[in-house]
């Protein structure tokens, strides 16, 4: 059984957890740009964490189920009804078949994860499911979701309740506050391998999320940062989170669709536990950067991920068996 896109949305392609052991044949890990809302959705349904599912990118696209499923979706604060009835974020939903979803723009960040119990099931390229834009493959033909696209599930992992409304469970899990969605936040980096702007220039100011962000990268904007070393450089390897400087001072962090390599200097590095958030700031929102040393990252990191780990036991906990 399938889903129908009736409508697209802004940008709305399928994304799992990325694909590894391609970057030194020039192939980009990708997959979820927030992989926390990403994982805890595909939990909330009975899925495996890095199974495929539907990212949605500012204003939602208009699905028609063509089986009854249970659903949840997370990220950003999204306007979503099925057949008219709204629906809350952070759980899981029981539709019936033949449901009509609705998303429209999203209020708080920008990227919201719809998962469906039993995954996207799209041909794995290089073992994932996501969507590769610039290279086109991956995900459904390479390419953002189209209306009158059908994608495939795999098997549901429980049978649905027959039923004519939406089946809202009463329990949630409290994790958008994890993202952050205020108008200024903190992230923490570390130093680059070419931190050569001079000492704390990187730290000591705000800078402003420019409108012509994306999936590869955050493009910034504050008052331009320079490099005291102004000789050319090589192509060096580059990863989501790697903070550039073109020579427009204007830096760049890296997000899920990051290159293999770049020549701009590497002025810093955010840390994993970091990214989910910058992948949902908006246009004009703001950041500060937050130097931390790896011991410190590692602990940020080690932490978030343990509490990822408690809330998929409380999800099994309140599941019924």
């Amino acid at each position: 059984m399938s889903i129908e896109i009736i409508g697209p949305g802004m940008l709305t392609t399928v994304q799992d957890a990325g694909r590894s052991g391609s970057r030194a044949c020039g192939v980009g890990t990708g997959g979820a740009a927030d992989r926390h809302s990403f994982e805890i959705a595909n939990l909330l349904v009975g899925n495996d964490s890095h199974a495929a599912a539907i990212e949605i990118t500012v204003t939602g696209p208009t699905i028609r189920l063509q089986r009854a499923t249970t659903i949840a979706l997370c990220g950003a604060t999204i306007d979503a009804h099925a057949d008219g009835v709204a629906l809350p974020g952070w759980r899981p939903i029981a539709l019936p078949a033949g449901c009509m979803l609705t998303f429209g723009a999203c209020r708080r960040g920008v990227r919201a994860y719809l998962a469906i119990d039993g995954g996207i099931d799209t041909l794995p390229v290089l073992g994932s499911r996501s969507t590769d834009l610039r290279g086109r493959f991956g995900g459904h033909n390479g390419r953002a979701l189209r209306a009158g696209d059908l994608l495939r599930l795999g098997l549901p992992h429980a049978a649905v309740t027959s039923s004519d409304a939406p089946g809202i469970a009463g329990w949630w899990i409290d994790a958008d506050t994890d993202l952050d969605f205020s108008d200024s936040i903190a992230v923490s980096v570390v130093p680059g391998s070419d931190a050569t702007i001079p000492a704390d220039a990187l730290h000591a100011q705000e800078f402003a999320v420019d409108a012509a962000s994306d999936r590869q990268g955050l493009r910034l904007r504050g008052e331009a940062l320079r490099v005291a070393d102004l000789r050319e450089r090589i192509s060096e390897p580059v990863v989501p989170g790697t903070v550039q400087l073109p020579p427009d001072g204007q830096p760049i962090v890296l997000l899920a669709d990051a290159q293999t390599v770049g020549g701009y200097p590497r002025i810093g590095h955010v840390i994993a536990a970091d990214l989910p958030r910058l992948a949902q700031r908006r246009a004009g929102q703001h950041l500060r950067f937050v130097s931390v040393d790896h011991r410190e990252a590692h602990r940020i990191n080690t932490e978030q991920r343990a509490r990822l780990a408690r809330i998929a036991l409380a999800i099994e906990r309140r599941r019924p068996l």
